[in-house]
């Protein structure tokens, strides 16, 4: 698997302006910039963006979506900074923003203040809400799990939990992505730009929707998912040899053949009573406790292999830490490597696809506040003598 070059991006040429903080906003310059969009960060001076300082769960984020982008520090909340920022927006392609609703209107960066000084610009908001009755609600990732009933089909009955990661600000971002690139496309047409929003709300209902038509199908409640009635008989975690742990699942008849032959499950395989999934899924009281003696008497390496060479699908299971040394991440090409603020080089996941056989790698490392500050004003035409008055009076911030 070879990495895309510079000049062969897809999204080479289009400059984009982020506004944005956390994980959607990012999220979204992130796929821009991975596919070669020259994305520039705005930062506040002098620390610039505070998801940078984030601690716990929260100390991943900057590293993990603010990659292949540039850094801009300047104050906007001065005539100067502000003027700078509206030059910049002249020379855009795209905005996208993140931020609390009616924030970036009292900047005069809305859209309609955007358009005006660009009119074919496409601004991208991502919000907790779109237009409607909770539209002036503040959201997080983890407020919309809860509304949507995400977190109680995760957690089990009286226990609602959230996604273990960022899935709604993550699939947020993409979705705003997404429709960006719509608009490119329509842009290209029309000459027109447009606003596209995206909601975390809608993003959450958007992941709920199968559960929403099982219970439209069915008409019987929806069971969270560490009590659902599983569509198929075997698709559950097994205990190896020494209680180590894999998840096995099988959803066709063939595969059930395939099972019962790689694990000499005979006396299942030959019975007719289970012949068919619906069947088995009726039968698994007396079938899983069978499977599950077996499989105890196995190390976990042999039952991973005789799956694998049986053709089912199979994993163990896996903390995050893990992927840093998977095989297939690493020979495949779908892994780049970053250099955190102590020096050390990390790796980290790529977009997961390919163009033409080609994945779309780390350029830049994640830039310091104000890396790229003369470099962008340099491409407005300011000289050297008017950034030094500039980063003087602390209008802008140079690293």
């Amino acid at each position: 698997m070879s990495i895309e070059k510079p000049n062969n991006l897809p999204l080479s040429g289009i400059r984009v302006l982020e506004f944005v903080h956390m994980v959607m906003g990012p999220a979204c310059g992130l796929m821009l910039a991975d596919l070669g969009a020259e994305v520039i960060k705005i930062e506040p001076i002098p620390q610039g963006d505070n998801t940078r300082r984030l601690m716990g769960s929260g100390a991943g984020y900057w590293m993990t979506y603010n990659r292949n982008k540039k850094s801009l520090s300047v104050d906007i909340k001065t005539e100067k900074g502000m003027n700078l920022v509206k030059e910049l927006i002249a020379t855009a392609d795209i905005v996208i923003e993140n931020f609390r609703p009616g924030a970036m209107k009292k900047l005069g960066l809305d859209y309609e203040g955007v358009k005006a000084i660009k009119p074919d610009i496409i601004y991208g908001s991502m919000k907790g809400f779109l237009p409607g009755p909770y539209e002036h609600r503040t959201a997080l990732d983890e407020v919309v799990q809860m509304m949507t009933g995400l977190a109680y089909m995760t957690g089990p009955v009286g226990r609602p939990l959230r996604a273990g990661a960022s899935v709604n600000d993550v699939m947020g971002g993409m979705f705003c992505a997404y429709s960006i690139l719509a608009a490119l496309y329509q842009r290209q047409l029309t000459g027109e730009g447009q606003f596209v929003e995206t909601g975390l709300f809608e993003n959450s209902a958007f992941l709920v929707a199968q559960h929403m038509m099982q219970r439209a199908v069915t008409e019987k409640p929806v069971a969270p998912m560490p009590n659902r009635v599983s569509a198929w008989a075997v698709y559950d975690v097994f205990n190896t040899q020494g209680n180590e742990q894999v998840f096995i699942g099988v959803v066709t008849d063939s595969q059930w053949l395939a099972f019962c032959e790689a694990f000499d499950l005979n006396s299942l395989k030959n019975n007719p009573d289970y012949a068919l999934n619906n069947q088995r899924v009726k039968a698994r009281d007396v079938i899983l406790p069978i499977i599950r003696d077996a499989l105890s008497a196995l190390e976990k390496s042999k039952v991973m292999e005789l799956c694998e060479q049986a053709g089912l699908p199979f994993s163990p299971i896996q903390r995050p830490e893990d992927l840093f040394h998977d095989n297939h991440l690493n020979q495949s090409g779908g892994m780049g490597e970053l250099k955190l603020e102590n020096g050390k080089q990390v790796k980290v996941p790529l977009l997961p696809f390919t163009m033409n056989g080609h994945r779309f790698g780390v350029r830049e490392n994640v830039p310091q506040v104000g890396e790229n500050t003369v470099e962008v004003l340099t491409s407005l035409g300011y000289g050297a003598a008017e950034v030094q008055l500039l980063t003087e009076t602390e209008i802008i911030k140079c690293s």
